[in-house]
């Protein structure tokens, strides 16, 4: 079973209708991190279950090609008696795992994690990991309830979004920088932290304004997420970028790291860095820093 050292430090996490197959090799070639097919919300009712088996099909077309992408499926929420079928359909060697709907408190965690136990066992799976979107009142409540449930669950998302289940469930009014839901994203972004997860920000909506998009993107990293669920292959290179450490950045924390070790060895608690006071507790959030950068960045 996955630990938390082992979660997958998914910078982008592009959705995908699932009974679209050439929208999935068009978000896999994007250079996202994650991709997810989309069995819920973006598929018609009628076409449900065409679109079960155009995911399994898509999945092990998408594996051949990307070996480090992730692969994630969105099945129907377990209300709707769909999920079943779903994941009867989806679970497969080259699925990653899924990413799973409406989850209120830990007991549906455990809901999900019975139904990936078994559909494991019968399909020549494992390690499915678990993302948890954070998209109603009672998951909010629960959210440290929910990261702990389970050691499947991965990552969760600290909910953003003008028109989606989490604004009809608080009847925010979503603004450009967000701060209507600044209470809720940090409740999950600790849940995360507490627990070892990977957080996740949610949905920047406008197709169009990439500026926008940059400027959210950097407030969430600004509040210590990792990532963003996006919608559009035009996303992925900014928030990309914007959750990709950089050289200069890389440079100043080893240099830090180098001081402080330095001023430790000579009997020093605390140095002057860069016109700044550094201490060991500095140094400690450094070696923190890169130690998420280089796997990141893939060095790890």
């Amino acid at each position: 079973m996955r630990r938390p050292a082992d979660v997958h430090p998914y910078r982008t996490v592009l959705f995908v209708p699932a009974h679209k197959p050439e929208w999935a090799a068009k978000a896999a070639a994007s250079g996202a991190d994650c991709v997810v097919l989309d069995l819920e919300d973006s598929v018609p009712g009628d076409l449900k279950a065409s679109a079960r088996e155009m995911a399994r099909t898509t999945l092990a077309e998408l594996r051949a090609q990307h070996a480090r992408l992730g692969l994630f499926v969105r099945p129907n929420a377990l209300a709707t008696r769909l999920a079943g079928a779903d994941l009867e359909a989806v679970v497969c060697p080259e699925l990653d795992g899924l990413f799973t709907p409406k989850i209120e408190d830990g007991t549906d965690v455990l809901r999900w994690g019975t139904l990936i136990d078994w559909f494991e066992a019968r399909n020549g799976a494992e390690g499915l990991e678990m993302i948890v979107p954070v998209e109603m009142v009672g998951a909010i409540t629960n959210c440290f309830e929910i990261a702990a449930a389970s050691p499947r669950v991965g990552a969760m998302i600290g909910p953003t979004s003008e028109h989606a289940d989490i604004a009809r469930a608080v009847g925010y009014r979503q603004s450009p920088e967000g701060s209507e839901t600044l209470y809720l994203r940090s409740r999950i972004l600790l849940a995360c932290r507490q627990n070892g997860l990977h957080p996740l920000t949610g949905l920047w909506e406008d197709l169009a304004d990439l500026d926008g998009l940059r400027a959210f993107a950097d407030y969430g990293l600004q509040l210590g997420f990792r990532g963003q669920v996006i919608i559009h292959p035009s996303h992925v290179a900014v928030v990309n970028e914007v959750y990709t450490p950089s050289d200069a950045d890389i440079a100043y924390y080893e240099d830090l790291v180098a001081t402080v070790e330095k001023a430790t060895a000579e009997g020093h608690g605390a140095v002057r860095f860069r016109g700044q006071h550094v201490d060991l507790a500095h140094a400690d959030k450094a070696r923190d820093w890169l130690a998420h950068a280089r796997q990141v960045r893939g060095e790890a």
